[in-house]
């Protein structure tokens, strides 16, 4: 249901701006990336006849894999558990290329016809809610003229991934005014910047380094990866041999999900395996990479890590191509640190001067949380920093609010389906008991821990930008599939912890008005 009137004059930033009446829906999306597609589809599979729209800040669906167009960019993770559960992926390669894997992400819209619900250029900037109304209101910038426009909605799921889209992590390097030659970032890579025949020196040792060093070594004169520290890397068929010879004698369905548990399963034996034995996995890891790369290669200094394996992702090299190009001498790897830049290139620590036409910082990326929204609750502003992460989706003490936040040690997709599979559960549950507010209610006792075990950089410089999470279930998060399989898909909705309630003032969508003259309740089930 939608509710377009007239023009109404709304004061924001200090200065009146003409914005159009606001718009209703049942369920407003930010993000019309992987995570948001995905939601789109589960809310029309499980909540049919609910009214949503998703509000896209850029102009072309897609998300990280619009974004991002370094060279080789690819997935880290295979298809078969980033992909959809509903949509098999049917491509022969399970480790993508980022082209592949956007034109998945574009198809399944346009298969299931969730593109025309799409508002692009639509910066979100604020939401606001009203326990009264039992909905919010949510501001957005509108195109390059950023007018201002608004809309309710009674359920706000946030899909707008965890980095910022328009600045990566760039540390300040002493004396890079003085480089002569070309500096990039991978996050804004030039069009048509031409590395053929270029010496260039890559910043970096995580997964965007380990990519881009192999495919420019292709046509570069010589590429070097340069690192402060050694990252675990490990190489993967780029195909995977049992899903294709699946897909020749079964449905493309079966075949898919079979190869998504197998994966699933392995994955998840393989962390355990890693926190249970961190000695013999480390020594398994390298002695995989000695194994790659052969004799004449110095792996303890350049590929042996000083933590533990999934202290910190490890990257995947499909086909071992990063070391084929090593032992081709197409390119090279240097651990050291950086004295500073100069005219031709990089000096070093050791005195080494690395020269380079081309120096790309792939530094990593900035988190933000929920794409730094303003959150508001009855006129009160909340930081949603100071919240405990409940089920790992939504936030305590913040009303009919969730959002898609994947795993660190597997796929994003499966946590991005269980979560949008649980938000539905959720919808379903109050239009059954005639509810309009559900909110997980934060436990005292519980205590606060850093929302992720992780020792990456990129986790680390945004602890204080992100969520809590707790010592103790359903705020806890286990990092586990299996374990939020069972909790998110068959537990209790009404679990003690989520408290419902109906709301004074009955809210506009069909779905969630409360019969009339019933009072207002809250759930304290155990």
């Amino acid at each position: 249901m939608t509710d377009r009137t007239a023009h109404v004059e709304h004061a924001a930033g200090g200065s009146a701006a003409k914005t159009e009446a606001p718009e209703h829906y049942d369920v407003l999306i930010v993000g019309a990336g992987l995570s948001g597609i995905g939601a789109a589809y589960h809310l029309q599979a499980n909540c049919p006849g609910r009214s949503y729209v998703l509000l896209e800040g850029r102009e072309a669906i897609g998300g990280t894999w619009d974004l991002f167009r370094y060279p080789g960019i690819r997935s880290d993770s295979d298809m078969y558990t980033l992909g959809y559960s509903f949509r098999p992926w049917t491509n022969p390669k399970a480790i993508a290329d980022g082209p592949s894997i956007l034109r998945y992400v574009r198809e399944t819209a346009s298969e299931y016809g969730i593109d025309r619900h799409i508002r692009f250029r639509h910066h979100v900037k604020r939401a606001s809610w009203s326990s009264a109304e039992a909905r919010w209101t949510v501001e957005a910038e509108r195109g390059p003229e950023k007018e201002l426009v608004r809309f309710t909605c009674n359920f706000l799921l946030m899909c707008s991934g965890y980095y910022n889209y328009a600045e990566g992590h760039r540390p300040e390097f002493p004396g890079e005014a003085r480089f002569q030659g070309t500096l990039v970032h991978p996050q804004f890579w030039p069009e048509k910047l031409d590395y053929a025949n270029k010496r260039v020196v890559v910043i970096g040792s995580g997964a965007t380094a380990v990519t881009l060093v192999p495919e420019m070594a292709k046509t570069a004169a010589h590429v070097t990866m340069l690192q402060r520290s050694p990252t675990y890397v490990v190489s993967r068929p780029a195909e995977d041999r049992l899903a294709n010879g699946l897909r020749r004698v079964l449905p493309a369905m079966a075949a898919y999900g079979i190869t998504r548990w197998k994966n699933v399963l392995l994955s998840m034996f393989f962390y355990k395996l890693a926190r249970k034995l961190p000695a013999r996995v480390k020594k398994f890891l390298v002695d995989q990479v000695r194994a790659q790369l052969g004799p004449g290669h110095d792996v303890a200094t350049h590929f042996t890590p000083s933590y533990n394996p999934w202290d910190q992702r490890v990257c995947l090299v499909p086909d071992a191509d990063l070391f084929e190009s090593l032992k081709q001498g197409r390119a090279s790897v240097v651990t050291d640190h950086i004295e500073t830049f100069t005219e031709k290139g990089i000096k070093l620590a050791s005195g080494q001067e690395l020269e380079a036409d081309i120096i790309v910082t792939a530094t990593g990326l900035k988190l933000q949380l929920l794409s730094d929204v303003a959150f508001s609750i009855d006129g009160e502003r909340r930081d949603l920093a100071k919240s405990l992460s409940y089920k790992g989706m939504m936030f305590s003490d913040v009303p009919n609010l969730a959002y898609s936040f994947g795993y660190t040690n597997a796929s994003w997709t499966l946590k991005a389906d269980l979560t949008c599979e649980y938000v539905c559960r959720l919808l379903n549950h109050m239009a059954r008991t005639g509810d309009t507010t559900c909110m997980p209610r934060r436990d005292p006792s519980v205590e606060e821990l850093p929302l992720l075990d992780f020792s990456s950089g990129y986790v680390l410089r945004a602890l204080d930008v992100m969520p809590k999470q707790g010592s103790r279930r359903p705020w806890r998060l286990y990092q586990n599939y299996a374990l939020d399989l069972f909790m998110l898909r068959f537990g209790k909705v009404d679990d003690g912890t989520m408290a419902f309630s109906r709301a004074p003032q009955p809210a506009l969508s069909a779905g969630f008005e409360a019969p009339r003259g019933e009072a207002a309740r809250t759930s304290e089930a155990a």
